[in-house]
């Protein structure tokens, strides 16, 4: 298990306090806040509201799961309709490109911050974080939290038995081949499987390889991008997980996180997801952390200038409005700005990215995790930084992130005919035309929808 550098007591000892008006007649601001981590997430992320909320007496966060990402987006759509939306939601980066295109529906950041009077250093947080909830002129429109990136994690019980080294994962997919061959032999039933399959496989890979997943830099330059996903690199890439499924050493696990269940439980030797499982990882993995190994994203090393940086997942917090005729108090926006601000303190920072997995968001958080030693105690937690940073740093139009209206239904559409392809009922090339083609209407509808 992570160590747990960060507790409960030190950060209530050592977050600032907040300078707030007396108490109010009648008890605190009450802030309602949905989220969408299952446990054991959701349960650390409500033990840092609990800390905000011990931390002083004039607003009080109430958190509520409601649900996966993607219920989460939907309720808090039908809430705003009904004028029942929550102060605050938790929406996952994919979901970012509606959130922008919102309209009355949301608080912008930078509004809320700046008629608040609260301040936070956002010059601090990490360029691939502050960089997917910006507008291009650098304000912020949502509030970055439980940010991560894909990684790999392998089982090096696994390793050993396939007489593989435990402390090196594969770098370049040709060795992922390799590696799952060999283990493949030993009698291990999975060699390889992923979680989330587009995010770690269409999306990461194609910032990896300095390739536009859409044009108008992956939508960050405006509602009429297209996608681009049926170019050749990304059809070869398919390709090679159709020939590693043929050959049994790659198994389908399914869409979205359910993958996960697959190397957790113990039946999959490597697997792709986000740095966030390794909490679960360490929890469920026959053998604990001492048989939990992780590695950077493997690449195709006859690419010129691969590898880049990945590209951040998570989530991120949006205020929303009531409803379409009713927006908050003052004090209420008060309440919400003042609870990100004690989330955008290194130590509430360095504390959720210890005890889960998720990336440490500011420089300074980083530091002063790296200062306590932890990554000497806990090899392999700082990969998805060194991974965000590779490249040295400088984000391109395809590395910076991805910013599609519609991009959660798009997920669903480029899953549908990724297992299509991996059933043998069409080639990669098929599967990845049709993602685009189908994807591209649902871009169309919405910027018919957003426009103007």
């Amino acid at each position: 298990m992570l160590r747990r550098t960060f507790g409960k007591a030190a950060l209530a000892a050592s977050v600032a306090p907040i300078a707030a008006p007396a108490l109010a007649q009648g008890g605190p601001v009450e802030v309602q806040f949905w989220h969408g981590l299952p446990q054991p997430l959701g349960g650390q992320l409500e033990a840092i509201v609990q800390a905000f909320n011990e931390s002083q007496q004039r607003f009080r966060v109430v958190p509520s799961f409601r649900g996966s990402y993607p219920e989460t987006m939907v309720a808090a759509i039908a809430a705003f309709r009904a004028g029942t939306a929550p102060h605050i939601v938790q929406m996952f980066e994919v979901g970012t490109g509606t959130m922008m295109a919102a309209g009355r529906a949301i608080k912008p950041l930078h509004e809320l911050l700046s008629e608040t009077g609260v301040q936070i250093n956002f010059d601090d947080y990490l360029p691939a974080v502050r960089g997917y909830y910006s507008l291009a002129d650098g304000r912020m429109m949502g509030m970055p939290f439980n940010s991560s990136t894909a990684i790999m994690f392998y089982n090096k019980d696994m390793f050993r038995r396939a007489g593989l080294n435990p402390d090196q994962g594969p770098r370049t997919w040709a060795e992922v081949r390799q590696f799952a061959q060999r283990i493949r032999a030993a009698g291990i039933e999975v060699p390889s499987t992923t979680a989330w399959p587009t995010w770690t496989q269409v999306e990461q890979f194609s910032a990896l390889h300095n390739t536009p997943l859409a044009t108008l830099d992956n939508g960050f330059g405006g509602l009429n991008a297209e996608l681009r996903v049926n170019n050749p690199l990304m059809v070869r890439h398919i390709n090679t997980l159709m020939e590693m499924g043929r050959e049994g050493t790659f198994r389908w696990g399914g869409r979205d996180a359910a993958g996960d269940a697959i190397f957790a439980s113990g039946q999959a030797a490597m697997t792709f997801a986000s740095s966030g499982a390794r909490s679960r990882f360490e929890r469920e993995l026959p053998g604990g952390v001492q048989n939990l190994g992780a590695a950077m994203l493997p690449f195709y090393d006859d690419v010129n200038g691969a590898p880049l940086n990945s590209i951040i997942g998570g989530a991120a917090f949006w205020a929303m409005n009531r409803g379409p005729n009713a927006t908050r108090s003052a004090d209420e926006n008060r309440a919400i700005a003042e609870f990100y601000r004690f989330i955008s303190q290194p130590q509430v920072a360095a504390r959720w990215h210890t005890e889960t997995g998720f990336l440490p968001v500011t420089r300074t958080a980083f530091e002063q995790v790296r200062a306590t030693g932890f990554y000497t105690q806990n090899p392999g937690a700082d990969i998805p930084i060194q991974q965000l940073l590779r490249g040295g740093g400088q984000m391109t139009g395809n590395t910076r992130g991805i910013r599609l209206g519609g991009f959660v239904e798009i997920r669903t559409i480029m899953q549908e005919e990724m297992e299509r392809a991996l059933q043998g009922q069409q080639t990669a090339q098929a599967a990845m035309d049709n993602s685009v083609q189908r994807g591209n209407v649902v871009l169309r509808n919405f910027e018919r929808a957003n426009r103007g």
